[in-house]
């Protein structure tokens, strides 16, 4: 069966691919280096928070289309595992608000594009009152024409911007430099004229500030981690195996899984969990003993690198993990790794991917656990990472279809504008079985993320053809995100100084090589030293003005 899914936001399958997210790694979920944003003339460096942001945000208005039989819990997503009656879906724009006029849009797009004027894009500006333009670029290299087009002066009338692409001050500084403050458009009540982009919750719009100003229309991620250790359920019931429930235990019966003759190994690389079973914090944090610090400076950052080192040492690894080849879902559904870490969307692709061609197929997710059997530390997620802004200089009309188009793509699920945004027309791109929408070749072809890629309701799971997969998903959060914590930045869009913009990036790749035997411990440490001594010390005093200027998020 082909993907058929209804959950908010794109297929993230490809931007785990992205450098800036992989090198997450072992720091304990996301990238070492999180500098962004930037400001009319030169950097304008720090954050825009407490009431000072809240003056810069739409009022939050909750949408009450559709209630969900899981309601979000401990950050989590919220899931719908029920059946829609499709022929009494709610309406959310019940007017168009678009006028025609044309759009042009810049986004990634994973795949390959659909035709210009194809059935689905057609539906969608009929609908919206739109006349969009699509400029697809491929999602695995978007940040290289992301950076040519900010630093030309020809910019799209709306471009998409994922955060793990601001990975320079040159890129940051554009983003403020290039694109529209929209307050004047949605900040308090004036968002009310498009209800759907209200309805998203106020921490992602407070992500969306950029150099003082609200510049991007987020797509809102639950709190809750998404990054998720997936385990062959099926292979595991058959072979008597028992989920492990600490860091030993992990390796024990990796050791016991792992076969190199049957070329079948208990893993690929761990690293994305392995923070936060070691309980290191992401990024900078006011510690319990009151002191700031970085997540490298910790003992458990080494304790995390070390852990993941044994995994590899002890040769339980997918040799093809060790040589970043490959594609590490393709190994798990084969069987050749019994676990896969990935984020929250590979649940239910996987799920679908393998439901005829593997009946037998069965993959859950092994709660995290503390390295001595305890309970984990999870960092919360950011509200929101990617965005769509739109360029400076537009015309209030190209504003407003713009807007149009954002607030029709975040329609909430249990919506014909959902429903739309999701599967295209009934007849043309899917047929409905037994009450489930199903897509056809046509559907699977064109309906792809793009007007996705705009905007997105609060965060949910909703899969009609796997409704226990939307369960699964959401139970798992709600379990994990009990053991959440929000850093001394959570919610803040920080611009870190220039000077300090490339202090961190020595430490992505010597990371991937110290837990693949390439480097020493020692280099490591030396490397931390290094980092304190050639301006850490003085990014962490700049972090404490900063905080204590704009209050710590957490």
């Amino acid at each position: 069966m082909t993907p058929n899914a209804a959950s908010s936001g794109p297929s993230r399958r490809s931007f785990l691919a992205s450098t800036a997210v992989a090198t997450a790694a072992v720091a304990g979920g996301m990238p070492l280096l999180t500098a962004c944003g930037g400001s009319d003339s030169g950097s304008r460096e720090g954050a825009t928070s407490g009431k000072a942001a809240d003056k810069l945000i739409p009022t939050y208005v909750a949408s009450t289309v559709a209630k969900p039989d899981l309601p979000s819990k401990n950050g989590s997503s919220a899931g719908y595992t029920g059946k829609v009656d499709l022929a009494a879906l709610a309406v959310s724009v019940p007017k168009k608000l678009g006028t025609g006029a044309p759009l042009k849009i810049m986004s990634p797009l994973w795949g390959t594009p659909p035709k210009p004027g194809c059935a689905y894009y057609k539906a969608l500006d009929a609908a919206a009152g739109t006349k969009i333009t699509w400029q697809n670029q491929d999602g695995n290299t978007y940040g290289q024409k992301l950076g040519a087009i900010l630093a030309s002066s020809s910019i799209p009338d709306m471009v998409v911007v994922p955060d793990w692409e601001l990975n320079n001050s040159k890129m940051a500084n554009a983003v403020t430099a290039k694109f529209l403050d929209l307050g004047p458009y949605l900040a308090g009540d004036k968002a009310k004229k498009y209800p759907n982009l209200a309805a998203i919750p106020s921490d992602s719009w407070r992500m969306s500030i950029f150099g003082g100003a609200l510049r991007g229309i987020p797509m809102p991620t639950a709190p809750a981690s998404s990054i998720v250790p997936y385990y062959r359920k099926d292979i595991f019931d058959k072979k008597g195996y028992t989920v492990p429930k600490s860091a030993d235990e992990f390796l024990s019966w990796a050791k016991e899984a792992t076969s190199a003759k049957a070329k079948v190994y208990a893993c690929g690389d761990m690293s994305w969990i392995a923070g936060s079973v070691f309980g290191n914090l992401a990024g900078w944090n006011i510690d319990d003993d009151g002191k700031l610090r970085y997540q490298i400076e910790r003992p458990e950052y080494l304790e995390a690198l070390e852990w993941v080192r044994k995994l590899f040492d002890a040769g339980v690894v997918h040799p093809d993990d060790k040589a970043q080849s490959g594609d590490p879902g393709q190994r798990f559904t084969a069987g050749q790794t019994l676990f896969w870490v990935s984020d929250s969307s590979g649940w239910y692709q996987k799920t679908a991917e393998q439901a005829k061609a593997n009946p037998d197929f069965e993959m859950d997710a092994m709660d995290i656990f503390g390295a001595d059997g305890g309970n984990p530390t999870l960092t919360a997620s950011s509200p929101a990472n990617i965005w769509s802004m739109i360029r400076k200089g537009a015309s209030k009309e190209t504003v407003e279809n713009a807007l149009a188009a954002a607030d029709f793509a975040a329609a909430p699920y249990g919506t014909k504008e959902r429903m739309l945004v999701d599967y295209g027309v009934e007849g043309t791109h899917y047929s409905v079985k037994d009450g489930v929408p199903v897509k056809n070749d046509l559907g699977n072809s064109e309906v792809i993320n793009a007007w996705v890629m705009l905007a997105a309701p609060a965060p949910y799971f909703a899969h009609p053809d796997f409704p226990e997969v939307a369960r699964k998903q959401v139970e798992w959060q709600q379990r994990m995100g009990a053991f959440m914590k929000k850093t001394s930045l959570y919610g803040m869009k920080v611009i870190e100084p220039a000077r300090y913009a490339n202090l961190a990036s020595q430490h992505e790749q010597l990371q991937i090589d110290y837990v693949r035997g390439h480097k020493k411990l020692s280099d490591v440490q030396a490397a931390i030293s290094t980092w304190k001594s050639s301006g850490g010390d003085k990014l962490r005093d700049w972090y404490k003005e900063l905080i204590d200027k704009n209050g710590s998020g957490n």
